[in-house]
């Protein structure tokens, strides 16, 4: 049903709220145990198209050598091609909103938005220990929040570890919670004083008074969860902490690592909300037959000898990609895999490394209770707008969200199973 219907009896009529079990996107969780989750992943230095997207549309295309990668997960996936974010240009910058959809990101009076997994973590994050994770290999993040501020990403896999499994000691944790009540405290206060401005407000400024402690009291709901959480034992594991690998040219162990903490995240059930940012590298990458610097070969100029040493890298990383989601689908939770309850995007903020344009950006949507085995192909020229992909997936958690990156309506084409 959709929200705008209305309730209607002896001549009244009232217009009915966001509910959950009247939207069919929310069906795939009612009722059944499932966990509503969510993971963005994002190839810094791009992806080569023409390994990648398939040529026919529909669902008997053939499988380009990046995507011969997920071969045994070919239903569990939808290839996307012709979509990218109105008005994001910039080259490397969009990078910046690839999960806000924040038009100019290259531009001095650009300023970013939210991003698609912290709105969904403002909604639903309260339910795990950590809202959400903001994960990368080289420091860059790709969560943002509702104030446009980037949130720091976590690099080392052993801290993730530590976050997930280890307790801390009694006076570690004693502290941590005097520290949340302090940030309480400092609501408060804030709160009080100002109040105390608000008959000298106009009515404009009145409202983004009350947006502002509208923004407090969610601060503080956040701060209280916090604290409950520290009392609570951390789930227990029989894996050894990971050991982090202190060579930056070995991108594809680092990513793997990584892939392993996320895993652990999601199986623990931590988070439900992941980032990872596979930030390229100005260097030779360790793998097997590469011999120039990563970021060069991405601006390739068509050479192909150097399409053919890029390709190297990027099936690595697709082959890590892989591995990540077959252990995701082999994974039993309530009857359903953990990839049946895990939407996973990934994709490149870059349509075209080699010439830094942000168009016909290369993107898969994996898992989360869609119908897949798809190649959804739209013009390359005039690109359907990826925001609508965003909505589709925020409607798929049970959020009532009508608009994003000022885009409204869903992906065509992009089923619920």
């Amino acid at each position: 049903m959709d929200r705008r219907r209305f309730l209607k009896a002896s001549g009244v009529s009232m217009t009915l709220p966001f509910l959950e079990g009247l939207d069919p996107s929310c069906s795939f969780a009612a009722g059944t145990g499932i966990k509503r989750r969510m993971v963005a992943i994002n190839v810094g230095l791009g992806i080569h198209a023409g390994n990648f997207f398939p040529k026919a549309k529909g669902k008997d295309y053939e499988l380009t050598p990046y995507l011969k990668e997920l071969a045994d997960l070919r239903d569990q996936f939808t290839v996307i091609s012709g979509t990218s974010h109105p008005g994001v240009d910039g080259g490397h910058s969009a990078e910046k909103s690839f999960l806000t959809c924040a038009p100019h990101p290259g531009s001095q009076s650009f300023r970013n938005s939210i991003s698609l997994d912290q709105l969904a973590a403002e909604k639903l994050g309260g339910e795990t220990r950590f809202g959400s994770m903001s994960l990368s290999l080289s420091g860059r993040s790709l969560s943002w929040s509702r104030s446009g501020v980037e949130i720091p990403s976590e690099t080392r896999p052993s801290h993730v570890f530590a976050k997930l499994f280890l307790e801390g000691k009694p006076e570690e944790k004693k502290r941590q919670i005097q520290r949340l009540r302090d940030g309480q405290s400092i609501m408060d206060v804030v709160m009080d004083r100002s109040r105390t401005m608000e008959h000298r407000l106009s009515q404009r400024d009145k409202e983004k008074l009350d947006e502002y402690f509208t923004a407090v009291r969610e601060t503080e709901q956040r701060l209280v969860k916090a604290e409950e959480w520290e009392y609570r034992t951390k789930p227990v594991t029989k894996l050894k902490e990971p050991v982090d690998l202190s060579d930056r040219t070995d991108i594809i162990g680092k990513a793997e690592l990584m892939y392993d903490m996320m895993f652990l995240a999601l199986q623990s059930d931590s988070t439900r909300f992941l980032t990872f940012f596979k930030n390229g590298i100005n260097a030779v990458p360790k793998i097997k037959g590469v011999t120039q610097d990563y970021h060069n070969l991405s601006h390739h100029g068509k050479d192909e000898e150097k399409i053919s040493e890029l390709a190297v890298i990027e099936l690595a990383q697709m082959k890590a990609f892989a591995g990540f989601l077959i252990r995701m689908a082999s994974t039993k939770e309530n009857g359903f895999s953990l990839l049946d309850q895990t939407q996973v995007l990934f994709g490149s903020n870059l349509g075209n490394a080699s010439s830094h344009n942000n168009e016909n950006l290369p993107l898969i949507l994996a898992g989360g209770g869609f119908r897949h085995g798809n190649h959804l192909a739209f013009d390359s020229e005039q690109n359907e707008a990826a925001p609508k992909l965003y909505l589709s997936m925020l409607k798929r958690l049970g959020l009532g969200v009508e608009e994003f990156g000022g885009t409204s309506g869903t992906l065509p084409g992009l089923e619920l199973a």
